[in-house]
């Protein structure tokens, strides 16, 4: 039998490598929006099921975060051996369904095992992405498009609640009415499928996406690649002393993230009686604004750093970026509303920048046949951590430690000012490491 092979050959066109980045990009909004738009329809759910904070913030969290996390691990060692169009395909037509299935769940039950096809769907897509833009664009100009690809994920979760507002909004204005079955359903529900429609629209746009190089492995041998991880551990081995506190700092930082695109919406409306358009409008584009800035803000410093001090200057960098975070301590706690969307700006960006400096810095410490597994592996470690926790810590705490709904915000702020302090520590334990010269290796493919 032929022994497989894989050929990356040159980069291709940059107008083709940015069409890529552009498809990824909008993937990612889709696929954070449809990850984070239970944020924006907790109240209704729960009105309609009959069920807890707690219950919702597991739909937000562990329901979609455990398989994610668990199942993106074998997907992206599949990415790093069999062609990744057709694995972008799949995924957008998987999480697609999955938010389809959830529109049409009438119980708590139904809606966890729909939130897991989600997942199931959702975890292919970064390892995949992130595989090709490594090989689409050379070492010394790579995070920029990884920032561009990133901002999709994280203007994800403000778009989320922009477009989830504005379509919820509609729907109660009846504007789903006269069409066959979205007619019949309350708003909560018309949101959730009419999102899932939308992905199943974008899925075949990925043909249109080349695939650099050829992967010539055969059934047998992807098997065997898949489970021998030999040199992978190698080479996480060689590199843990800079590796482990970085995927932990990404991490935290993501209980953060979610604690605060999962319960501000709920917040708003609580404590300020905004409205589900006005959420969507003033969150939403907070969000989104500030994803467009911090992540390829990251990129940029990532590449310029690079080339000036070296790749491994990027870490304390990060760390030193991070450190701005602990303005957002009050995020819950603030009588304004406009100083608390203020904070969820200022952690937004400061999360997105930091954030794409780690990841393009962590991706660099990675030979290329081990970058799909690396990126599933920072998606492991941000999901089952951030959304795993994240949500839940501030339902825990409004139900259990305050005991009122009301007092959501004060959760919130609870559970976030640890979460930075942590943070902040973990990222200068990985400077110090590069100081001691820990982390030798840094690959230019």
């Amino acid at each position: 039998m032929q022994s497989g092979t894989e050929s990356i050959g040159e980069y291709p066109p940059r107008a083709q490598a940015w069409w890529a980045v552009a498809i990824f990009a909008v993937a990612a909004v889709l696929s954070y929006t449809d990850r984070q738009i239970l944020a924006l329809l907790v109240d209704p759910i729960r009105g309609d099921l009959h069920i807890s904070d707690t219950q919702l913030s597991i739909l937000q969290g562990a329901a979609f975060a455990v398989l994610y996390s668990f199942i993106g691990l074998p997907l992206g060692r599949v990415a790093d051996l069999v062609p990744r169009r057709a694995l972008l395909i799949f995924a957008v037509a998987m999480w697609s369904f999955g938010t389809i299935v959830c529109g049409f769940s009438d119980s708590f039950s139904a809606l966890f095992g729909a939130r897991l096809l989600v997942g199931i769907g959702e975890a292919a897509l970064a390892p995949a992405a992130m595989s090709l833009i490594a090989d689409y664009f050379p070492p010394q100009v790579r995070a920029l498009p990884t920032g561009v690809f990133l901002t999709g994920m994280v203007i994800g979760g403000g778009s989320a609640i922009a477009i989830g507002g504005f379509l919820l909004s509609a729907a109660e204005h009846a504007a789903f009415a006269g069409l066959p079955v979205l007619g019949g359903l309350p708003p909560w529900r018309n949101v959730l499928v009419v999102l899932g429609l939308i992905g199943l629209l974008l899925a075949p746009i990925f043909l249109t996406l080349r695939e650099p190089g050829t992967r010539k492995f055969s059934p047998g041998e992807i098997s065997a690649r898949l489970l021998s991880l030999t040199n992978t551990f190698r080479i996480f081995r060689d590199q843990y002393a800079v590796l482990l506190p970085l995927y932990a700092a990404m991490a935290i930082g993501s209980i953060v993230d979610y604690a605060i695109l999962s319960w501000t919406p709920a917040l708003l409306t609580r404590r300020f009686a905004f409205t589900a358009d006005e959420v969507g409008a003033a969150l939403g584009g907070v969000a989104i604004a500030a994803g467009l800035i911090g992540t390829p803000l990251g990129g940029f410093l990532a590449d310029r750093i690079s080339a000036r001090l070296g790749p491994l200057a990027r870490i304390p960098a990060a760390g030193v970026i991070m450190i701005a975070g602990f303005a957002v301590a009050p995020v819950g706690i603030l009588s304004s509303s406009s100083l608390t969307l203020f904070c969820a700006f200022a952690w937004i960006t400061v999360s997105a920048t930091a954030g794409v400096i780690g990841i393009a810095t962590t991706l660099d410490l990675l030979p290329h046949e081990s970058r799909g597994l690396g990126t599933a592996t920072i998606a492991f470690c941000n999901t089952i951590v951030g959304l795993g926790l994240g949500p839940t810590l501030v339902a825990l705490t409004t139900d259990y430690v305050y005991g009122d709904s009301a007092s959501v915000g004060l959760a919130l702020t609870t559970v976030v000012t640890p979460s930075v302090a942590l943070c902040c520590m973990l990222f200068y334990a990985a400077t110090r490491a590069v100081r001691r010269g820990e982390a030798p290796v840094v690959h230019a493919s």
